[in-house]
């Protein structure tokens, strides 16, 4: 290992903090750039391109074993020119490499380790490497000896290798560009439904095997397909699914927040990294919830409905409660407020998964910890229901999960609902000011349009839900925030730290940054919002659009040329950029009343269609897009300066298939306002679809039987 202050490199200009954790690397790293291929062209080297995030454990594992290491470095910087790519603010060269790591390897992950021809072609590519040959993997340094010496001996076969690989990795994405012409059905939303249905673990909620991750996408599709339908199935798995998650180890029980996925099949133990998006996401599946249990909709259990799939445990008879539902929306929510929010209004990224050089260890307990903290008697209790035990059930030590319901500690216990839920309350609080105290985990402090854009969604719809104006107020800095200080000349830039914003924003930023300004519109009633969400999207056809084959590129026209320009189709951990446009897209016909949008958005969904149809899983936020498509929309328009209580009516339900536009009766935009006035001077709903209006009402007990 290095002394830290000993080297310095290029990275020490960068403002990401992935980046930045490099710069006193003994490697010779460049920032992605042209000055580095210059070099490898000018010194007839091969590139080095080495790409991870701030949060990632096994990134900082290589970094310590390899990059640290002055040996490993010293043959970097002989035979190489290396890159560093932090993954979140260049998806564009992540997702280009990721998909020939996938392509050779069979695997993909990070840190990913890809080399390339010094014009950009890829020929060789992994994940981690460990430092001495183990796991039947060969050593980073054999690794890197071995490329350099067939770059010497082997040239021609690397370089037509190189060729033979962008070949495919064209084909592949010009697969992608072509509208398949595949009708947008309910048959698809059926076809997928049933996917969903086979692959769900009925006992602990989720889809699949370990790893597990919360498909909060998934969920939320499959909540627009009960409302759409009817189907208590689908509603049954996302009710199930998120007691689960949020009773399991993936749950912050003290703090609020998910980790980023678990390693097992019953979300005990996470990688403890926390990630904006995730939990962004994740607020409003249930926040929705909340207002689906709030609802006057009788509703079935997961265990009448098991021979269909989609059954649960006898715990289920849980899930009838609005309140568990708000806690844990309202617990992600301050958290992000709490530890995720910028004095400026940007959201930052995230929180890494290791402490003092130990994954989970800011996050883990012992009896005798919580003994400590709470006494002997009501440590008991505690260690009971959140399962804390001498054996452990993390290296030695616990985390925080509910086995358990309420009713079943108390008769095990043989104590009072009341007493338990004084303990838990007391406990949590007490419990997490001592965590206080511990070294915290790093936190990536760069802000991402694209996340803050589903954030800025989460406290704007939270805002109208809960009616907590708190939260209005965190929505709109973060949106006037990212206005002034991520936009340039009219366009979307995609990362800004310490003051400074840079990179092309690509179409995941303005799409997502559309979608919060439009839900920040609805719910607080601001024009000036859904003026530049409309403005927005008009850019992003301008400057996206594939005019031959419909869809958007991830890339804008004026972006730099990598070796492919890809289509974001597919989700990731992220919604797909083109699934999000079709769905503001969808929303701006309906406001706006301009059809050339929802055409727009259509032809997304066609193009997406096969692969809908293959891979389901993957396409959570189109199948949602589709359901919006499929289902008749209510336009709702609130006139009058004081018709907030007729907005909390109309958000106080789930209600997906909506848009609401609010204003005076002068208001010329959106078109959904337009020509609708006031009743005898009061405040007033308008209830339409496809502009077709039912009378006007003046009340909420009026409006509520409209809806």
């Amino acid at each position: 290992m290095t002394d830290k202050n000993k080297h310095t490199n290029r990275l020490i200009n960068e403002t990401s903090p992935y980046l930045l954790q490099h710069a006193h690397n003994p490697v010779d790293w460049f920032p992605w750039g042209e000055e580095a291929f210059e070099k490898a062209r000018a010194e007839d080297k091969p590139v080095l391109v080495s790409i991870g995030y701030s949060a990632c454990h096994w990134c900082h594992v290589m970094e310590h074993e390899s990059f640290e290491d002055e040996a490993a470095a010293a043959i970097m910087n002989e035979h190489f020119i290396s890159i560093k790519v932090d993954m979140e603010e260049r998806p564009d060269v992540d997702q280009i490499y990721m998909t020939f790591v996938q392509m050779t390897t069979g695997r993909g992950g990070w840190p990913m380790n890809v080399f390339l021809t010094p014009d950009k072609r890829p020929f060789f590519g992994g994940t981690y490497f460990p430092p001495q040959p183990r796991y039947q993997m060969p050593s980073w340094p054999q690794i890197l000896t071995s490329i350099a010496e067939a770059w010497k001996e082997k040239r021609d076969e690397l370089l037509a290798s190189a060729d033979n690989i962008v070949g495919e990795l064209k084909r592949i994405a010009s697969a992608e560009l072509s509208s398949s012409g595949n009708a947008v059905s309910e048959a698809l939303s059926d076809k997928a439904f049933q996917s969903f249905v086979r692959s769900f673990d009925a006992r602990n909620g989720g889809f699949g095997g370990a790893p597990k991750f919360p498909a909060a996408m998934a969920m939320d599709f499959l909540l627009r397909y009960w409302k759409r339908t009817g189907n208590i199935n689908a509603l049954d798995m996302v009710r199930h699914t998120a007691r689960k998650m949020a009773e399991g180890g993936i749950y912050d029980q003290l703090g609020g927040g998910f980790h980023r996925y678990s390693v097992d099949a019953v979300w005990l133990v996470p990688h403890f990294e926390k990630m904006l998006y995730d939990n962004a996401q994740l607020a409003r599946i249930y926040l929705h919830l909340f207002q689906v249990e709030s609802g006057v909709v009788s509703l079935g259990s997961g265990v009448e409905n098991a021979e269909s799939g989609a059954g649960g445990s006898a715990q289920d008879s849980r899930l009838q409660t609005p309140d568990f539902f708000k806690r844990v929306a309202v617990e992600i929510l301050d958290y992000i407020k709490r530890e995720m929010l910028d004095v400026s209004g940007g959201f930052y990224s995230t929180q890494d998964a290791d402490s003092e050089g130990e994954e989970g260890k800011f996050f883990v307990w012992t009896p005798d910890e919580v003994k400590a903290v709470l006494g002997a008697e009501d440590a008991a209790i505690f260690n009971f229901y959140f399962d804390v035990s001498d054996d452990g059930n993390f290296e030695g030590k616990n985390i925080l999960n509910i086995k358990l319901s309420e009713a079943e500690t108390c008769e095990a216990l043989k104590i009072t609902p009341e007493r338990l839920a004084e303990v838990i309350e007391r406990g949590k609080k007490l419990l997490f000011e001592e965590r206080e105290k511990r070294i915290k985990p790093f936190r990536d402090e760069k802000v991402l349009t694209a996340w803050n854009g589903l954030m800025l969604a989460a406290f704007a719809e939270a805002s109208v839900v809960l009616n907590e104006p708190a939260y209005l107020d965190i929505a709109k800095r973060n949106a006037d925030f990212l206005i002034s200080e991520l936009l340039a000349e009219g366009r979307v830039l995609r990362t800004w730290k310490d003051g400074r914003a840079k990179l092309n924003g690509y179409i995941e930023d303005y799409a997502n940054l559309a979608d919060g300004l439009l839900e920040l519109y609805q719910a607080g009633g601001d024009i000036s919002y859904y003026d530049e969400a409309k403005r927005l999207a008009d850019v992003m056809i301008t400057e996206f659009w594939d005019a031959d084959n419909g869809g958007f590129f991830f890339t804008s026209n004026d972006h730099e040329e990598l070796i492919v320009r890809n289509k974001d189709l597919y989700d990731n951990a992220t919604p797909s950029g083109n699934s999000v446009a079709a769905d503001v897209l969808l929303k701006l016909a309906k406001l706006s009343g301009d059809e050339r949008y929802e055409r727009f958005a259509v032809t997304i969904l066609r193009l997406a269609a096969a692969q809908v149809e293959r891979h389901p899983q993957g396409f959570g936020r189109a199948l949602a897009a589709m359901e919006f498509l499929h289902s008749p929309v209510k336009e709702i328009a609130l006139i009058g300066d004081k018709a907030n209580e007729m907005r909390e009516a109309v958000f106080a339900e789930y209600r997906p298939f909506k848009v609401v536009a609010s204003g005076d009766a002068a208001s010329e935009r959106p078109e959904l306002l337009k020509d609708r006035e006031a009743v005898d001077g009061k405040p007033t709903a308008y209830v339409c679809e496809s502009f077709v209006c039912q009378r006007p009402v003046t009340t909420t007990e009026e409006l509520k039987e409209l809806l």
